[in-house]
């Protein structure tokens, strides 16, 4: 795992105190073991704000990771036949040596590792912060790991629920690395990395501040009901079902209008689009913050794959898809006004094709891209309470389920009697997740928990044919790159 790119990669960014509300653009420092980098409080600040930064590489959950999640997915054609804009990802043709899951896993691994590092230099300069912070900067450094950990698992290892979490997982370094010496780690199994994330989450839950000092910090940084939302994603994707319930009472009160109690006051914003527009509302739990100073990079910014700026547009929204279901997704829904039609027709075809205008800002690409919404805490608790009671649609998951529908959708509240059973509301939420989640780095990784394959999708508006992916298909998960197999020499291929 320890390429060039981390044996000479670097922390730090070019903040202090006083910047810490600025966009992140790190400056590494002169080398990993350089005792300046936590000589004085505002060094070690630094390094924290330079975990961010990492996280939030164009490459990874600065836009590609959620691109990639979606398009592999039936919502979007592909429009454009480049093979740099996540083509591999939607047709289903990555291989060892595709640049997708190379530069994804090169760019997630370095955050890792930075965090890895910051955490045993923090170890080593005990004195420099007090104890109260230096556990709060050790919450969010292993929070970020965490969350790196979860969505790289989603990708490149099978589904925990397939057999309870027993597949080849991830190598799990937890330990911060400047040579190549420690570049032979066996996978660890799906169950392992799962339980290495949930002990980062609990600790990062139990050190974070409740909140900060701004609505900023509030969306960029992670607190005490950043660590509770991730883990109600966590148990959702590992079935269990129960737990998530647990996490989600924390922090979603026992009635509507549904509202965290402790800690930030999470809640959902009268219009949904408002939290597209205004990136530090109260529903944005968490966020990749970018500005005009401080970009995802080319080709990396949601913008430049769903907004046709030029007449063209890499991915547009699938005929066949969740918006022909003018049932569940209404005519009259709010979230329609994120679909739109190309204004003269695409380019190269002439072809009029609906595209997503969610993340509106460009040339320049400075959308925020989301990590995780209030509105999906309740929806993954909704479900999780439809699982467990299946003797009846539950009230509560029911409630939970309207309470995002209807803030879109005001009049297509579900009643218990249209859904029938615990199997009509499960599916009812799973379509919701597809309207609500639209563009947000959701779909393939709710279809891969659940066990099922990867749909049909193309064969209009000029896009190929893709066939179905069945859960048996080599395909249905990424391959481990082969520059990872090449350094790793204990790392097996997925199937």
């Amino acid at each position: 795992m320890l390429r060039t790119a981390l044996v000479t990669a670097v922390l730090g960014t070019s903040l202090t105190a006083c910047d810490q509300e600025k966009f992140l653009n790190p400056t590494p420092l002169t080398s990993l073991a350089d005792v300046e980098a936590f000589s004085t409080p505002d060094r070690v600040l630094a390094q924290v704000n330079g975990l961010y930064a990492s996280v939030k590489s164009g490459q990874f959950l600065g836009g590609r990771y959620q691109v990639y999640v979606d398009v592999r997915g039936e919502e979007f054609l592909n429009v454009t036949n480049n093979g740099v804009t996540a083509l591999s990802a939607w047709n289903h043709t990555q291989n060892s040596g595709s640049n997708e899951p190379t530069n994804l896993w090169n760019a997630a691994y370095l955050a890792v590792n930075r965090a890895n590092l910051f955490l045993a230099g923090l170890d080593a300069n005990p004195t420099v912060v007090d104890q109260t912070l230096a556990n709060q900067y050790r919450g969010e450094a292993r929070l970020l790991r965490a969350l790196t950990y979860h969505q790289m698992v989603q990708l490149f290892a099978q589904p925990y629920t397939k057999d309870n979490g027993a597949s080849p997982g991830l190598p799990l370094r937890i330990k911060g690395e400047v040579g190549s010496g420690g570049n032979d780690l066996a996978r660890a199994t799906v169950a392992e990395v799962y339980k290495q994330i949930l002990d980062d989450l609990n600790f990062a839950e139990q050190n974070l501040p409740a909140n900060y000092a701004s609505a900023t910090l509030n969306t960029t940084r992670a607190h005490k009901n950043t660590a509770i939302a991730l883990k109600t994603r966590v148990y959702l994707t590992m079935g269990q079902w129960a737990n998530v319930v647990t996490e989600a009472n924390k922090i979603v009160s026992t009635a509507a209008p549904y509202r965290a109690s402790t800690g930030v006051a999470h809640q959902l914003q009268a219009d949904v689009r408002t939290v597209f527009s205004n990136y530090t509302t109260t529903e944005s739990i968490f966020s990749m913050p970018f500005s005009s100073n401080d970009l995802p990079g080319t080709q990396n910014g949601l913008h430049s794959y769903y907004v046709p700026l030029t007449g063209i547009g890499d991915y547009s929204l699938n005929p066949n898809g969740i918006i022909s279901n003018t049932t569940a997704f209404a005519t009259a829904d709010a979230r329609r006004n994120f679909v739109k039609s190309d204004f003269s027709g695409d380019l190269i075809s002439g072809v009029q094709r609906n595209r997503l205008f969610k993340f509106p800002t460009g040339p320049q690409h400075t959308d925020w891209a989301p990590v995780i919404r209030y509105s999906e805490v309740l929806l993954n608790a909704a479900e999780a309470r439809a699982r467990l009671n299946t003797s009846a649609v539950d009230e509560q998951g029911l409630a939970l389920l309207n309470a995002v529908r209807t803030r879109s959708n005001p009049t297509g509240a579900y009643t218990a009697a249209g859904l029938a059973n615990s199997a009509g509301l499960v599916s009812a939420i799973l379509t919701e997740r597809r309207i609500e989640f639209l563009g947000e780095g959701m779909r393939s990784n709710d279809l891969l928990r659940t066990n099922q394959p990867l749909p049909e999708k193309g064969g209009v508006q000029s896009a190929p044919r893709i066939q179905a992916v069945p859960v048996t298909a080599s395909v249905y998960i990424w391959p481990l790159p082969q520059t990872e197999l090449n350094v790793n020499k204990l790392a097996v291929q997925n199937p």
